[in-house]
């Protein structure tokens, strides 16, 4: 017969195994959550990035509009080029004295396609105003457009974004980031 105090340690000899599996098991969960606490983390500096870059940008295309008031109505942009083609944008050159409100406009709307183009990932414009042609008493719309790669869908902006309908129904997915600025001349 086996004494009492060697019965206690046969039962003890598969605890100690169960019991690293048991904090291997805690430990690896705890590590899974701080690697997706670690990816969003990571990517939220960019996605900041974007969001001040395409502020600056808008910035700068109404300030492009106020010093241009007569030709506001040049500056809306045509419903035909809302299907975002990521074509060649084309230069334009405005140079005095043959340079008109609207092709001043044209210079300007091709300048910053282009940098929007640069700065934000499949990034664009959209200028609309709120009466059928846009004067210097209108309000004017505009819109910086951009998609994120897809490495950041779990961030999806659907609630978040004022996108237009021109837009949206683009764009059905992934969604993209739109940032909206309403301004007058």
């Amino acid at each position: 017969m086996m004494s009492k105090a060697r019965v206690q340690r046969v039962r003890q000899n598969g605890a100690l195994l169960i019991e690293v599996l048991v904090a291997m098991l805690l430990l690896a969960l705890g590590m899974l959550s701080l690697g997706a606490t670690l990816s969003v983390a990571v990517q939220l500096p960019k996605l900041s990035g974007h969001h001040a870059s395409a502020v600056n940008l808008a910035a700068s295309h109404i300030d492009r509009i106020r010093a241009n008031p007569g030709g506001f109505d040049s500056y809306k942009t045509p419903l035909r080029e809302t299907g975002w083609s990521f074509g060649v944008i084309e230069s334009k050159n405005c140079i005095y004295p043959q340079c008109t409100e609207a092709s001043l406009a044209a210079m300007d709307d091709a300048a910053t396609r282009q940098a929007v183009r640069i700065a934000l990932p499949a990034g664009d414009l959209l200028v609309t105003c709120d009466t059928a042609t846009c004067t210097q008493d209108s309000h004017g719309n505009l819109w910086i457009i951009w998609q994120e790669p897809s490495t950041y869908a779990a961030l999806e902006p659907s609630s978040s974004d004022n996108c237009p309908l021109q837009v949206t129904a683009v764009y059905t997915r992934p969604k993209p980031r739109c940032l909206y600025v309403g301004f007058k001349v």
